[in-house]
């Protein structure tokens, strides 16, 4: 009997806290989306990396990232979010890709034109380079 006490004085001193302790999120943290703009290109041994996105502070997003190793495989994406959802675009030469439209996703790969000048590529088994 005196758990079942014990619990329900915890509960009416949850419910106090909240309604005198409480806050609403939206009045402490309600700040309006601001327009933003950053990026960055690395370069190095191994290859190169970029990234870049803006936003205009309404909601919309356009941005784009990728890389290049240092065999010359590459891939980039350039991406747009807004109210009509999220839309990609992907371009690259990765062996085992193709040409293709997944999720409303622009895949186009010219994986065919690195396999022609590069031997140390494996050949894929039945069904793709993985299992």
């Amino acid at each position: 009997m005196f758990s079942k006490i014990l619990l329900l004085a915890a509960f009416v001193a949850v419910a106090f806290a909240d309604e005198r302790y409480g806050y609403e999120a939206e009045e402490e943290y309600g700040h309006d989306p601001q327009p933003y703009h950053f990026g960055y290109h690395v370069k190095d041994h191994h290859g190169e990396q970029h990234r870049e996105e803006a936003s205009d502070g309404a909601g919309n997003v356009k941005g784009s990232y990728g890389f290049v190793d240092e065999k010359g495989i590459h891939r980039e994406v350039h991406y747009v979010a807004d109210d009509k959802g999220f839309r990609a675009e992907i371009k690259t030469n990765e062996p085992g890709t193709a040409n293709q439209q997944p999720a409303s996703v622009g895949f186009h790969s010219n994986a065919h034109e690195y396999l022609q000048f590069h031997d140390d590529i494996p050949e894929p088994h039945q069904g793709g380079y993985f299992r």
